[in-house]
């Protein structure tokens, strides 16, 4: 492994253990003080922000086997574990859903009543300002990084924030005397939460599914038939991760061409391709005869 790529995973590895520290310490906070209370939908909210946490400990595992170098079993190398790890966040998503739709429905039939004070305000006020630092922060370097792990953690992390508005909405109906409010904000919590794990669920499989990098070809071909020598281009495919793309494409040359001028041809069209789309691990070009 070259020392850019394992300084690349350092960064991903340092940004997941501080977003670590900040997600426990809101999640501490929102469920002390939401069991203290008998709130339901701020309890839940804090059990959330427990999982983005643990979310993120799944995250610094994967960018370990992630981060490991090439070798034998592994040719293409280890980077989609960072994309298969993402499910795990999603599974674990899905399990906080189905939780709190549940408890949810049990408080709509079997209300307990809390009070919502000041100070539940002023905890779902602060833990939601730290939520959307979090989350900005988060996406904002999952983009700069090309990391599937960050991107959807700040997912993650976004589905929260949606919650804690719930939550304060929820506390302020109460305050005016609806009490039944509280368990229908938990409810739309889980769905909020389930969706955020289908919205991750299907980025990543794309992935793992080899779904196509490149849906519109022509920015491919465009960069290929400006190669001197090529005469076509076509069977254009693309898959893998946004930073780990691998292409492969046939090209048409001069049926009288010698094999050595082909093959340096092919070297020009890699290197062009690699310099026009960054991302790019490799590119296979299948050279053809023209007319074939």
């Amino acid at each position: 492994m070259t020392a850019d790529i394992r300084k690349h995973y350092q960064k991903i590895r340092k940004i997941l253990v501080i977003i670590l520290a900040l997600n426990w310490a809101v999640a501490l906070a929102k469920i002390i003080y939401g069991l203290n209370s008998r709130c339901s939908s701020m309890a839940a909210d804090g059990f959330h922000s427990l999982s983005d946490g643990t979310s993120n400990l799944i995250g610094i595992i994967g960018i370990y086997f992630a981060c490991q170098p090439v070798d034998k079993d592994h040719p293409y190398g280890h980077k989609k574990y960072e994309t298969l790890f993402s499910l795990g966040i999603a599974a674990m998503l899905f399990l906080v859903s189905f939780n709190l739709l549940k408890q949810g429905w049990q408080r709509l039939h079997h209300p307990i009543p809390f009070q919502a004070d000041l100070g539940s305000f002023i905890i779902m006020l602060i833990t939601l300002a730290v939520n959307i630092y979090v989350m900005r922060y988060e996406y904002k370097k999952g983009k700069a990084l090309k990391s599937d792990i960050l991107v959807s953690d700040s997912l993650h992390t976004r589905a929260d924030i949606f919650t804690s508005f719930s939550v304060i909405i929820s506390l302020i109906v109460t305050r005016m005397g609806f009490p039944l409010i509280d368990p229908i904000a938990t409810i739309l919590i889980a769905l909020f939460i389930g969706y955020a794990a289908f919205e991750i669920v299907k980025e990543s499989s794309d992935v793992l599914c080899d779904t196509a990098v490149f849906l519109d070809d022509q920015k491919v071909k465009d960069i290929v038939l400006k190669v001197p020598g090529v005469r076509s281009c076509h069977k254009i495919r693309s898959r893998g991760r946004i930073d780990d793309i691998y292409i492969d494409l046939h090209v048409q040359v001069n049926p009288s061409m010698h094999i050595d001028n082909a093959h340096q041809i092919s070297d020009r069209i890699e290197e062009a391709i690699k310099i026009a789309i960054p991302g790019i691990t490799d590119v296979v070009v299948h050279m053809e005869p023209l007319g074939r």
